[in-house]
């Protein structure tokens, strides 16, 4: 069953999403916390996730990011990764507050930029008792250096500085695609993946995906290091999905961080790219996640 719900942020800003439960019994149940990737909002294949595990017997509350999609938030489209592990971390705090919700049986999903976040998330906040990380970003600093040809760097550093000018003057916020059809032009993500699946599933499933971000998202990207926190994670069991092909979230990354996490851990390694672990790869991805957080929580 998912029914619609709204909670409050520490700050006060409302964030807004869905809470799975499992048909039959009233709990208390294991529930996992869930939110998506850089720019994207839970209509994209989250739902599928979440349905997952509640054919085994957990709970799932599931929440756009502040900013993006259902939620509140200001400036719109402002991706701040720090803000959002808080945000995480008030999302627990609501499921514990649910009616059926096991507040000692919490996991926490991550895909891709959350990825990252559950890794720190994990290693923070002890009530995270199970953890999977699905394709994360592991060093904002090291990814966009993949991602970003050496001679642009300069650019964009000066473009991140003019932008902080402006706003210091009382400006808006500068604004950049998440994605461009054209690899070389201007985009957060600029892979040929990237454009294809956020363009191809903003319009089948998520229309109120929107492809902009501000710079200062960019910017917040290129010094945000998750995988400084791997190796305190244990003895929160750990199952990362890593896919091979993926040069997005650079899979090298993703399998040295792995190699730095304590036991208990587990490595799980997909077919393709990036984006196949929500699609043609969900046989493997979703069967995965479920069956570790049901091993460790139920």
């Amino acid at each position: 069953m998912r029914k619609d719900i709204e909670f409050k942020t520490e700050d006060g800003t409302t964030l807004r999403g869905w809470h799975y439960t499992p048909d039959g019994g009233a709990g208390p149940r294991p529930t996992i916390i869930m939110a998506h990737g850089f720019s994207a909002v839970k209509e994209m294949y989250l739902d599928r996730f979440a349905e997952a595990f509640a054919g085994a017997g957990l709970a799932a509350v599931v929440f756009d990011h502040r900013n993006f999609g259902a939620s509140d938030g200001e400036p719109r489209q402002e991706i701040n990764p720090w803000q959002q592990v808080s945000d995480y971390r008030d999302a627990i705090t609501y499921a514990q507050s649910l009616d059926g919700t096991d507040p000692d049986r919490i996991g926490a999903w991550g895909s891709s930029y959350s990825g990252g976040h559950v890794l720190m998330l994990a290693a923070i906040d002890r009530r995270v008792k199970c953890v999977v990380s699905q394709v994360p970003l592991i060093s904002g600093h090291r990814n966009a250096r993949r991602l970003i040809r050496a001679d642009v760097i300069a650019a964009v550093d000066a473009m991140c500085a003019e932008d902080r000018r402006n706003r210091f003057a009382g400006g808006s916020p500068a604004m950049m695609p998440v994605v461009s059809e054209d690899p070389a032009g201007p985009a957060a993500l600029p892979t040929p993946d990237s454009w294809k699946w956020f363009t191809e599933t903003g319009m089948t499933r998520a229309p109120a995906w929107r492809n902009e971000v501000t710079l200062r998202s960019v910017e917040l990207f290129m010094a945000y290091e998750p995988g400084a926190y791997v190796e305190f994670i244990s003895p929160t069991p750990l199952l990362m999905l890593v896919a091979v092909g993926d040069h997005l979230t650079v899979a090298d990354e993703a399998l040295g961080a792995y190699e730095r996490a304590r036991h208990p851990k587990k490595l799980v390694t997909l077919k393709g790219g990036h984006f196949d672990a929500y699609v043609a790869g969900f046989d493997t991805a979703g069967p995965e996640a479920r069956d570790w957080f049901a091993q460790h929580l139920a």
